[in-house]
């Protein structure tokens, strides 16, 4: 007998100031994070003010897992110590695998206009913690995108959507967590079922309208800016009464101990004071 991944709770985000200042929404982070394994921080940046976002991410570091910043309105400039340079635009991804360390920042390239977009915190296995950092700039052209037979629009950032009778891999794979990162924009009256491994842990982040998702007693509505976890299943069925646009994320759990330090994310307390002094020292990230 199929059955259905259903709603286990709903969450909304909180106000939050990060970098020199950016305001922003933290939809997912902070304590409890293990419920979000292999995800530890969501971020939504969603405004027309420009003193909002102006002042930027300054340099920093991180170490011990990948940012993926998703940008849907405005234009902000990757730069890092590798040499990487890249200008995140409309539709384009930035895909950072701090590991061993990284520093980095990410300034805006416009002094009005809409800022809007997500950044993702995505855990790294411990064997892959201290592993050379990496950066990759994916441009909007090279995101893949896909309508279903029913009229649904996917952007599929990360892993392979599936429904059955469309399948499309994404802009990036990986191993160890194996995400699945999708953008998917439901007309009213719309439904979707893609097909998420076993065992992956499924989160559903409504951003614009309004979504129907299977619950223990009947379907359960998630409106604007509530993020869902699921349960565990066979079948994902999501529905939009009036629409919806939803980042679905999907990932495979690590259940490894997190211990998180600012920007920096290990498994132990030993570690996380090892990235300081090696901060210190001048040897955080070569």
């Amino acid at each position: 007998m199929t059955r259905l991944r259903t709603v286990i709770d709903q969450h909304i985000g909180h106000p939050a100031s990060d970098g020199a200042g950016v305001r922003l929404t933290r939809v997912i982070g902070g304590p409890g994070i293990e419920r979000f394994d292999p995800f530890l921080m969501l971020d939504q940046f969603d405004t027309q003010n420009p003193d909002d976002y102006i002042a930027g991410f300054p340099a920093h570091p991180h170490r011990g897992f990948e940012t993926v910043t998703y940008m849907l309105e405005g234009r902000m400039r990757h730069e890092d110590h590798l040499g990487n340079t890249g200008l995140l635009k409309p539709g384009g991804v930035q895909w950072m695998t701090a590991a061993h360390g990284i520093i980095h920042s990410e300034m805006p390239e416009q002094v009005e206009g809409a800022m809007r977009g997500f950044q993702l915190w995505l855990n790294l296995p411990a064997k892959d913690k201290l592993s050379p950092a990496g950066y990759r700039d994916i441009e909007p052209e090279d995101v893949p995108r896909v309508t279903t037979a029913q009229g649904v629009g996917v952007t599929v950032i990360a892993g392979r959507f599936d429904d059955g009778k469309t399948a499309i891999d994404g802009a990036v794979q990986r191993p160890g967590t194996e995400p699945h990162y999708y953008d998917l924009v439901l007309p009213a009256g719309a439904s979707v079922a893609p097909r998420i491994p076993a065992g992956h842990r499924v989160m559903l982040y409504v951003y614009e309208g309004s979504l129907q998702v299977p619950g223990e007693r009947g379907d359960e509505t998630v409106a604007t800016n509530r993020l869902v976890r699921l349960d565990q299943g066979d079948e994902i069925q999501l529905s939009s009464n009036k629409g919806a646009r939803v980042l679905l994320l999907a990932g495979k759990p690590l259940n490894e101990p997190i211990v998180q330090y600012g920007p920096f994310v290990m498994n132990s307390r030993e570690e996380i004071e090892q990235a300081l002094r090696d901060y210190r020292d001048g040897v955080f990230a070569v």
